[in-house]
């Protein structure tokens, strides 16, 4: 799959007067959905009967809060509900990932930092065991700030993810990483180890504008470091029918990126902030919530994306 570079002018939105009031759209009057598109048939996934080896993806974009970390988990959550066994990577010093899941981050002794930098710490000393059957967790903490500057002087220290996930790779069926929201050296090693990108792409004007330097990065990546880097697809997130303004942009990047983007689209609710509390994803606290459907939705087109590639 090609990476595309969106031009300011191609992504840009037409100037419009402020209004007090928005318009409300109801999405069922053409049947195709906030994307404005027919949607695809997506297949039930198929049945497994042996696990691994596992389908290494980094969830990325360089803007903060686009919900990286809340797709990580639900995704992760969502597959395991397919048969697959999943392990998330929290590869972000802030450790939301892990807070996300009950975990109390600040206290952990054994996180990726140590697996990472320490030889005598392996990935199975640091794996736990989550509240979801199926869904492991490499957690970590503020102290994974430091990696990046210990990094520097290292021999090879863009492959440093992708020796620590190496002993695993066979054990799982995805492994899922939460980047953290810029381009620094922990992104490039999530770069560097995953066979695919998934953008969670805020349905604002700014985080669409910020893919044109992310898909750049991902294309130096793939020249420089790993040739087998593709983009897994964008899914829309934070989106909010009732504004012209998300509809708008959601427009842009269906416009510009095509089937490149998700059938998947996560609605801004107050669900998501009350699983943070839960500890618990979305698929567990709401079952039956729109924003559970969505991610299980997501999960089938992550299968089937998988599924057409390997043919």
């Amino acid at each position: 799959m090609s990476t595309m570079h969106p031009s300011d002018k191609e992504l840009s939105l037409a100037p419009r007067a402020a209004s007090d009031e928005e318009e409300v759209l109801d999405e069922s009057t053409n049947g195709t959905g906030p994307l404005n598109r027919v949607k695809r048939n997506i297949p039930e996934p198929p049945l497994l009967s042996s696990h691994g080896p596992a389908k290494v993806i980094a969830l990325c974009n360089q803007k903060g809060g686009v919900g990286k970390t809340t797709s990580t988990i639900n995704l992760g959550a969502a597959l395991t509900e397919y048969g697959r066994r999943v392990l998330i990577v929290d590869f972000d010093p802030q450790g939301a990932l892990s807070v996300g899941l009950g975990m109390p981050a600040h206290l952990l002794e054994k996180t990726i930092y140590n697996v990472i930098i320490e030889r005598s710490i392996t990935i199975n000393d640091a794996i736990m065991r989550t509240s979801v059957e199926n869904m492991d967790l490499l957690p970590s903490n503020i102290d994974l700030s430091a990696a990046e500057v210990q990094l520097v002087a290292e021999v090879g220290r863009e492959h440093t993810l992708v020796r620590a996930l190496r002993p695993v790779i066979d054990v799982y069926d995805y492994i899922l990483i939460d980047c953290q929201p810029s381009l620094g050296l922990l992104t490039v090693n999530a770069l560097a180890a995953a066979d695919g990108v998934l953008i969670p792409l805020e349905c604002e004007y700014f985080s669409m504008r910020g893919v044109a330097l992310l898909t750049d990065t991902i294309e130096k990546v793939r020249e420089r470091l790993n040739p087998k880097l593709e983009i897994t697809g964008i899914v829309p997130t934070m989106y909010d029918p009732r504004t012209v303004h998300s509809r708008e942009v959601m427009a842009r990047v269906v416009e510009r990126f095509g089937d490149v983007v998700f059938d998947a689209v996560i609605n801004r609710t107050v669900r998501f902030p009350e699983t943070t509390v839960a500890g618990a994803p979305i698929t567990v606290w709401a079952p039956r919530s729109a924003g559970a459907k969505a991610y299980r939705l997501l999960a089938r087109e992550v299968i089937a994306r998988e599924v057409v590639a390997a043919r």
